[in-house]
Parts: C-alpha cells; structure tokens; sequence
C-alpha cells in the first residue's frame, strides 16, 4: 500500500518545506511593541502583514507553530467561491440583497487570488482549471443543478451540466449520476503560495515570531498588550487569524469556531496517461455530499491526490491511509493497487452558522471559520483586515455581522464532530433515497 518513499507529512512541502524551527525566529523574549500584532501566520495573517508593512507600519506576526506548519501549507489546493449555504437560503435568512453580496464577494475573493499572485509574482501553479462536481445520487444532482441555476440566476455565475451519460468525459467512473462543470474555479500549489508570502513579508520587513504561544490579549489605555509564552508585546492594533488552530486561551473566539480535521493522501508517481485517462481535463473534483471526497491532480508530478473522511477522530493520518485509498480505487477503478506516497492531517474550521466571519471583538479585529473557502477568502480577508487598519481603501465586507453565533456550553472542545459528520451522512443517504 505504501511507497518506498511514504511519509506522513502534507505532499506540498516536498516542494516547499517548512523552515527549521529556529529560522527566521526573533530573540527567545519578545519584549517591545508593534503597530500591528498578528496572530496566526497563515495566509490571512501574512496577505495582511505584507499590506500594512508597505505602508510603513512595524508588523510582527506570532504563531504558536513553524511558519507555515498549520493549514496553510497542508489544504488541498482548491480556489472557488462555495459556501455551505446556497443564495436561496441566505436570501431566506437574511434577504436577497445580503445572499447577492456575499456571493458577489465571494467571487472577488476568487478572482483576488489570480490577481494576487500575477501581481505579486509568486510561482505557485496557479491555474483556472474548473471544477467538474459529481452528484452522489439522481435526487442530489437535481438539487445541484437547481442551486446552480438560482445562483445563475440572482449573480450570473456560469455551469454547464454533464448528464450521467457523459461523467466520463470528466471523470473515470461511473459511481455518479451526473454532475456540473463550473469552468472558472480553479487550483493552486498552496505550500508555494505560502512561501512566496512569506519571502514577500520578509523582504517588506515584518518580524516572524514561531513556536510562540499567545495566552490572552489585554486592552490598556495605549492599546493592546499580547501576553505569550515568550514574553509580551505591546500593540496598537492586534489582528487574530488562526481559523482551526484557534487557542482556547482567545476564549470568545474559540467558543465560535469548531476545529476539526481534514485527511489527504497523495499517490506514488503515476504514468501521465493514467492521469490523463482517469482525469481527462484535469479539473479540481468533489461530489455532492455533505462530507465531501475530493480529488484533483497534483500541479507539478505526476500524483493524484484524494481527501475525505472529514472530522474523523484520529490525530494522524496513516491509520486512515488504506481507507482513504479503498474509497478513491471505487471511484477510480483504473487506480487498483495504486500505492500512496504521502498522507497527511491538518486542521480546518467550521462555524455555527456554515459561515465565514470577519469583524472585531473588544478592539481586536479577526477572520476565522472559513468552512473550506480558506485559499480565497483568507487572501481576501487579510486585505480587507489591513484596510480596516490603515482605515484606508474598501473596509466592507458581507461577512461583517454583529453577530458570530456559538453554542451554549462549547468551549473549543470538538467533541461532537463526529457525530455530525455521520449526521450529514445519514441526511445524504436519505436524500439519496428520494
């Protein structure tokens, strides 16, 4: 099952490996002050150190890990504007008005990726390849479908539907019952990405503090103090961006995102005529469930990666492997005895209400829950975070509300994740009996 060279570790870091723990690490003691304090040296905390540095604001960004340890080089990859709750429903919850701007903004988050990188001139395999979904079921492809067209309709984004007849052209199997393809999302390298920001926060001048853990935020009448576990600092403005790997000690935030655990594997080295055979336009791939399987091809070898089983309880991913393995040989017959290279686990963040929020809490400004809309959003909210600093340029955002909901008794324990995720499986199985 596994290959000569298998190691459980994220697939990206092969290309981009992440620095020794004491590179780029500031004095053992913090001390001092900064304008901006940012916690979480993710995508989000670096796309915003890198703006507020060029305006000439002194930046140090904290992270309870290595730079880059976290979510932000162990994701899948994916670039799109997909959120858990559909345009019908947000217009039912909170107007139509509301659902337009946020996928109106979603979309500017998604193609702000694009535009990033070009501007930015970071090498990371940026591509619009489209994303063909499978429906699970004939009951869920007509609800795909619906929801593409309501969202065709209220913001004019485009989908093509592929009937059952037709998957193959998108995808060596015949587990589904159709499908659509929306040409315009796209796929990125995301451990490159990210360490193209961070030699982009380096040569602008922001300090890197790793293995540095935040223990409380303090407000004082100059600012901000940031107690952590190598001394304080002093800031004006503290900016929290740690979506899955939130501290319980940021209690208020850690009782609105629920972290849970993701889990890909990474194949050996394959024929490109395989990958071409099984995967034919080399889109970005996933199916309508709820705990969705997703699989796209790797950007720069010959390797097709595969995650699921999403919210599974287990705090590596090798035990998973085989599993993992069984599920995308009976999607993809032609993979029988293929033999994995790479597995690997790492942390996203849901929330209450399946949305992503952005805001401010007792003077600290945050973006968290991204509900798998990490790579765009995350580009996306650390602008937005930077312009609310430098009160400067377009500070509004949909996922602005008063409100960022919890639910009573959760402290930032996961415990129930499991349970939902086989709630969800439940709910398909019964959508898929009509």
């Amino acid at each position: 099952m596994f290959a000569d060279d298998y190691l459980e570790e994220p697939y990206w870091w092969s290309a981009a490996p992440l620095p020794a723990a004491d590179e780029n690490t500031q004095p053992v003691s913090l001390g001092g002050r900064a304008d901006v304090v940012i916690v979480g040296g993710g995508i989000t905390g670096l796309v915003a150190a890198l703006h507020l540095a060029r305006s000439g604001c002194d930046v140090a960004v904290l992270d309870a890990q290595r730079i880059g340890e976290g979510a932000a080089r162990r994701n899948a990859g994916f670039v799109g504007r997909t959120l858990k709750r559909s345009v019908e429903w947000l217009a039912a919850k909170s107007g139509r008005d509301h659902a337009v701007r946020v996928y109106r903004e979603l979309d500017t988050a998604l193609r702000g990726v694009e535009a990033f990188v070009e501007r930015e001139r970071i090498d990371c395999h940026y591509q619009t390849c489209g994303r063909f979904i499978a429906a699970n079921s004939k009951a869920h492809f007509q609800a795909l479908i619906g929801e593409l067209e309501q969202t065709r309709q209220a913001v004019g984004f485009d989908y093509s539907v592929v009937e059952k007849q037709d998957v193959r052209t998108e995808i060596a199997s015949d587990r589904y019952h159709g499908g659509a393809v929306i040409p315009d999302l796209g796929s990125i390298h995301p451990g490159l990405y990210h360490a193209g920001l961070v030699s982009k926060v380096l040569e602008a001048g922001v300090r890197l503090h790793p293995i540095t853990n935040v223990m409380g935020i303090d407000r004082n009448a100059s600012g901000k103090t940031v107690r952590t576990s190598r001394g304080d600092i002093a800031a004006r403005h503290v900016v929290v961006a740690t979506n899955g790997y939130t501290s319980r000690d940021l209690k208020w935030l850690a009782r609105r995102v629920i972290p849970f655990r993701g889990f890909v594997i990474a194949t050996e080295l394959l024929p490109p005529e395989t990958i071409d055979k099984v995967m034919p336009r080399r889109r970005t791939y996933l199916d309508t469930r709820m705990n969705i399987d997703f699989i796209r091809p790797a950007p720069d070898s010959s390797r097709i990666l595969f995650g699921g089983m999403t919210g599974t309880a287990s705090p590596t991913a090798t035990p998973l492997a085989g599993t993992l393995r069984d599920r995308l040989v009976r999607i993809l017959p032609d993979l029988e005895g293929v033999r994995l290279s790479r597995a690997w686990t790492g942390h996203c963040a849901g929330t209450f209400d399946f949305m992503p929020h952005i805001g401010v809490k007792d003077g600290v400004n945050f973006a968290l829950g991204y509900n798998f809309a990490g790579i765009p959003l995350g580009t996306h909210f650390g602008e937005k975070l930077a312009a609310r600093i430098l009160q400067r340029g377009d500070m509004t955002s949909a996922f602005d509300v008063e409100k960022f909901p919890t639910a009573p008794f959760f402290n930032g324990s996961p415990w129930f994740v499991p349970l939902a995720m086989r709630y969800f499986d439940w709910h398909d199985d019964r959508i898929a009996r009509g």
